[in-house]
């Protein structure tokens, strides 16, 4: 097959249609979208001249500036697959994903040049700022097969350590596709904020790939604070907001004190489930409806979402976007998809061209989830008659801290370290602002107190994953295969 695709040509595209359109503003600057594009090719160049082949792989590392996007599209655009590093990450969590990922070289922002170099020193790989890449742009960038590997996503299940799912150029550029022309009706004139975080495959498809697949604006935020997005937002005439629910909290809470709100028109919603009381205290104060959809790092991210031209139903995450299926299995039959009837409660599984190529060395957990040609999602949702899904519940025991997906494992692993923790077991409970709080139900075997627990998770374990509420039990509820009955935990602390 002669066929070729890249992720770079949806900026490569609009630097010849739009070219002196702005395609993204960060505080005073303005860049167009020739501008970018060659300062993309120019980095595409550097990178290799360093020796970085097509098919290598490249870790990026840093926050929503104009940094990340140039460095993204010039790794890209030099044939090489992006590496998505959380900033957050301790350098030990980081140099796991450098490992793991085959990660020839790191690309990291200056701020946090400290845990980057160190995770890239332990890992045995150079460590760069995208700054100082410096070339004469490239003349033409590297295309890929459609299916080889465009970018990469380290996402956490329910047993193991995190794994590396891999997106390919096709799953990305028909995502993006989809949100911006079928989904969500982007328009050429439309200004999005670029709030959500560009390392996570929510804000890189729907917020940065999405916005410029259309032509549009994007406008950097580096970090979320929802007063100043307000005031972003008017100042730049910001049209279009993508968002957790957490963000939503915080817009409603700052709009009692903001002078003026923005005029939005699209707003979109996902990372976890929207509390209908959000939802409606939200419209209520802005005067703008909010899609709420769903999907995953292994479905590029978008699977479903309630679209304008389907009439969007709330408490729903709405309808399968154009070229994917989302059906309703049986979670107990394993080996193979056996679908349920409408209106049953079931696994919620995936089949289409957003679904990934696989985790980075890991065959025998991509098959538990590859099924038949069908993604298991591991959530179990239902669908109605005029099919649209509602998410039920997660099979998986991952707690979603607004938006961030972190793994209990991980946590009881690192908390078990201390000296005066005997046993613990890590769950999710409600919260009102992150929709889950990360809650360590621990045994002691020596005297420690609930604060001291907090401060050792937050030295070990990356600022959104430690845990925030502590509670001591004289023994954990164990089942008769051994195992921890974190369910009964749930009702005991929620």
């Amino acid at each position: 097959m002669n066929a070729t695709l890249s992720l770079a040509s949806i900026l490569a595209e609009q630097a010849r249609r739009r070219p002196h359109h702005v395609a993204l503003i960060e505080g005073a600057r303005r860049i167009t979208f020739v501008e970018l594009w060659e300062q993309a090719r120019a980095q595409a160049n550097a990178l290799i001249a360093l020796g970085v082949r097509p098919g290598d792989r490249v870790g990026l590392m840093g926050p929503n500036t104009a940094d990340f996007p140039r460095a993204y599209y010039a790794i890209l655009a030099a044939g090489a697959v992006v590496v998505a590093v959380h900033p957050l990450l301790t350098a030990e969590e980081a140099e796991y994903v450098l490992r793991d990922s085959g990660t020839r070289l790191l690309l990291c922002h200056e701020q946090f040049a400290s845990v980057g170099l160190e995770a890239a020193q332990r890992a045995g790989i150079d460590c760069l700022d995208p700054k100082s890449l410096a070339a004469q742009p490239i003349a033409a960038f590297i295309s890929r097969h459609p299916m080889d590997t465009a970018v990469v996503f380290y996402t956490s299940g329910t047993t193991g350590r995190p794994k590396g799912a891999e997106l390919s150029h096709l799953n990305m550029v028909m995502c993006a596709t989809v949100n911006a022309f079928d989904a969500n009706e982007v328009r050429r004139d439309d200004v999005a904020l670029g709030a959500l975080p560009l390392f996570h495959v929510f804000g890189q498809t729907v917020s940065m790939n999405s916005t410029w697949r259309a032509g549009a604006t994007l406008v950097l935020q580096p970090r979320f604070i929802a007063a100043e997005a307000i005031s972003l937002m008017i100042a730049e005439g910001v049209n279009t907001f993508h968002g957790v629910p957490t963000m939503y909290v915080g817009l409603i809470e700052a709009a009692r004190e903001a002078p003026a709100l923005p005029k939005l028109r699209l707003c979109i919603s996902g990372g976890a489930s929207l509390p209908q009381t959000v939802l409606d205290a939200f419209e209520n104060t802005f005067d703008a409806s909010v899609l709420e959809g769903y999907g995953l790092s292994e479905t590029s991210p978008t699977a479903t979402v309630n679209q304008p031209q389907l009439t969007p139903k709330a408490g729903t995450v709405g309808h399968p976007v154009w070229g994917v299926d989302v059906e309703i299995a049986d979670p107990d039959v394993r080996d193979r998809i056996e679908l349920l009837p409408t209106g049953t409660i079931g696994e919620v599984v995936i089949r289409g061209h957003n679904l990934f190529n696989g985790y980075i060395g890991r065959p025998d957990a991509t098959a538990e989830v590859m099924v038949d040609g069908w993604f298991r999602s591991g959530d179990l949702g239902r669908k109605d008659t005029y099919g649209y899904l509602t998410i039920v519940d997660r099979i998986k025991e991952m707690i979603i801290r607004g938006g961030f997906n972190v793994y209990p494992t991980e946590i009881e692993d690192v908390l078990l370290r201390h000296p005066y923790v005997a046993a613990a077991a890590v769950i999710g409970v409600p919260d009102a602002t992150y929709g889950e709080e990360i809650c360590a139900v621990i045994i002691r075997s020596g005297p420690v107190t609930d604060e001291e627990i907090i401060a050792y998770g937050r030295e070990h374990l990356a600022k959104y994953k430690y845990p925030r509420r502590v509670e001591f039990v004289p023994e954990l509820p164990i089942g008769p295969t051994h195992k921890v009955l974190k369910r009964e935990l749930r009702k005991q602390f929620s």
